[in-house]
């Protein structure tokens, strides 16, 4: 079994903690975090693109010239899509790019996730992160103790912070450092834990994502024994 240490806001180590063998057990489905990123993403397009066909465009109701006898091609619209200002074919409109990703592969990508953070040697758990006053200095204070602040070479470092609740002193001290992001444990996904570089959980945070995918994973279980019995019965 996988064990983590456990720091406190000093940047001191006070105890381990013992990761869970179902949860953490190495395995790194890319498949499934593959997926789930591109779900993510697409579920974030807005799809507002737009452009007006013939039928669209204002103008063009009188015909230029007459049909026969001039020399030039016959037209019948100053707005067909060869003319300047004339309408668009096939260009794009307003689309939903959003659809639904299985929960069992979100769960599998999460789970994956996690598991190349951890490889990775990317996860800091923290024994809670306590802030007393509304002040950034006091939240950069406990990332300097954790060693996790950006080098001047690695611009792009970034880190997330994953908390069981979040509180105003909390939230005013950390939304205005650039390279830190923060959300409840029970609303992260692979996304988000993807995207930065160093993921810091408290203790707190750990049980509840924990408890979340184990749950998950239960349930997966009931159904399936259910259908199996349905099946029995027939």
């Amino acid at each position: 079994m996988t064990s983590l240490p456990i720091y406190n806001n000093e940047g001191k180590e006070i105890d381990k903690v013992e990761l869970n063998s179902k949860l953490f057990d190495g395995i790194v489905n890319k498949e499934a975090i593959y997926q789930a990123v591109n779900a993510h993403l697409a579920n974030k397009r807005r799809g507002l693109a737009s452009t007006k066909t013939r039928g669209e465009v204002s103008g063009g109701g009188r015909k230029p010239w007459k049909q026969k006898g001039t020399g030039r091609a016959r037209v019948g619209s100053t707005r067909s899509p060869l003319w300047r200002h004339g309408g668009v074919v096939f260009g794009p409109h307003p689309k939903d790019f959003s659809y639904n990703l299985p929960e069992k592969i979100k769960n599998v990508a999460l789970k994956s996730s996690l598991n190349a953070k951890l490889i990775d040697n990317n996860i800091i758990i923290l024994d809670e992160l306590k802030i007393n006053k509304a002040k950034t200095k006091d939240a950069v204070k406990v990332l300097s103790n954790l060693k996790i602040l950006p080098r001047k070479e690695k611009k792009s470092f970034t880190a997330l912070v994953l908390l069981d609740k979040i509180d105003d002193s909390t939230l005013l001290s950390l939304r205005n450092i650039g390279f830190i992001d923060f959300n409840l444990a029970k609303n992260t996904h692979t996304y988000e834990v993807m995207s930065h570089t160093k993921l810091i959980v408290t203790k707190d945070a750990l049980k509840e994502i924990t408890n979340r995918l184990n749950r998950e994973g239960k349930s997966e279980k009931v159904v399936k024994t259910a259908k199996a019995s349905n099946k029995d019965k027939k």
